[in-house]
């Protein structure tokens, strides 16, 4: 385990925080006017390993071979010129620093969004060293600069990333649908007003990255992937954006606790490890594997039933129940893949150079509008 100090003056500015991997939705803009909850689990750390945050400059400004060399193959919006190795952690995991007077107000909607660089400082010397987000939309977070802290061991405190076994046994995996809340809902008589049920932010942005790795798997033929949740979320999408055509490739869930995959033509959806970002991979290679957070992985791999509902008759007086819930409602709108997350991920995957997925990322703004996204 490790705390962060100010680089100038050695003050503590964490609680001690073990590493996990970059969520999915690390950088995720959902909806309009939504409030999102806390991006990290307390007590945890993830690094950022491009560079993110301002500066920024606008792909015209970029040369090719250089947007080649960090990693991007086709042309985006812009790109960070900030520092590579930001830090994000938990807001409530931080201590010992203040928001920054005049730069804390800069550039946001319903709160912070650290659009104007860094807006919290270290209080002992008031270096810069953070920059924390809490507006609409977007996930609750506090980014450490990487330029301005350092990670200093804990003698005496470690944890080993934990083995496939052991996270089955202790993980429920994350729920496909969660409800949603306005930035100014308010809890009345029981209940939240400006409050629906919809697909998780988690699950649209998990599925935008993994189709960006299907559709360079399928190599532009069509792909079939399994019934039920994973046709749901993936099936529509892929027929949409991949031609018909007599040589289909099919796509096999596959992982701990699964039979092992047959066939060396298919594509494997498998969990990353939620510790170490490490990809499973079965004891006999297969030529592509398409990750997902290891929650999202674990529902559609094992999904929890939805839990029985009394049809008739009534309890004894005075016998409470709380072994039973109602199912959780359904969203009315079918799924929707994140199109920034999904953009992020193919523009950074060589095979993007090939012209039919060019065509894909240049029509994306239609197939938002068309519901795919």
């Amino acid at each position: 385990m490790f705390v962060f100090v100010c680089a100038r003056c050695g003050a503590r500015l964490t609680v001690p925080l073990s590493q996990v991997a970059l969520p999915a939705h690390a950088h995720q803009k959902y909806g309009n006017g939504i409030q999102l909850p806390v991006l990290m689990a307390s007590g945890t750390f993830a690094v950022e390993p491009e560079p993110w945050g301002p500066p920024w400059r606008r792909w015209e400004e970029i040369r090719p071979d250089e947007a080649a060399a960090r990693g991007v193959y086709a042309p985006v919006y812009a790109l960070s010129d900030g520092a590579p190795g930001a830090i994000v952690i938990a807001p409530g995991d931080a201590s010992g620093t203040v928001l920054i007077p005049g730069r804390h107000a800069g550039g946001y909607c319903c709160g912070l969004d650290g659009a104007d660089g860094p807006n919290v400082a270290c209080a002992e010397c008031s270096l810069p060293v953070a920059s924390r987000i809490d507006d609409c939309s977007l996930w609750q977070a506090m980014w450490l600069a990487p330029n301005a802290v350092r990670r200093l061991p804990v003698d005496g405190l470690g944890t080993a990333p934990l083995p496939w076994s052991e996270l089955m046994a202790e993980d429920k995996g994350t729920p496909p649908f969660e409800p949603i809340t306005t930035w100014g809902s308010r809890r009345a008589a029981g209940h939240w007003s400006n409050y629906w049920w919809t697909w998780s932010p988690q699950w649209e942005a998990a599925v935008g990255r993994a189709l960006a790795h299907l559709l360079v798997a399928s190599e532009g033929q069509p792909v079939i992937v399994p019934g039920g949740l994973v046709g749901q979320v993936f099936q529509r999408a892929l027929n949409a954006l991949l031609p018909a055509g007599p040589q289909v490739r099919c796509v096999v869930l596959a992982g701990p606790g699964l039979p092992a995959p047959g066939g060396d033509d298919s594509i494997l959806l498998v969990p990353s490890h939620p510790q170490t970002g490490t990809t499973w991979a079965p004891a006999d290679p297969v030529p592509y594997l398409v990750p997902l957070p290891f929650g999202v992985w674990r529902w559609l791999a094992f999904p929890a039933p939805d839990l029985p509902v009394p049809t008739s008759g009534v309890l004894p007086a005075g016998v409470l129940r709380d072994d039973f819930d109602p199912p959780a409602p359904r969203p009315r709108q079918g799924f929707r893949a994140d199109p920034e997350v999904f953009r992020h991920t193919l523009v950074r995957l060589p095979s993007v150079r090939s012209p039919w997925l060019r065509e894909i990322l240049e029509n994306l703004t239609h197939h938002m509008r068309a519901g795919l996204f």
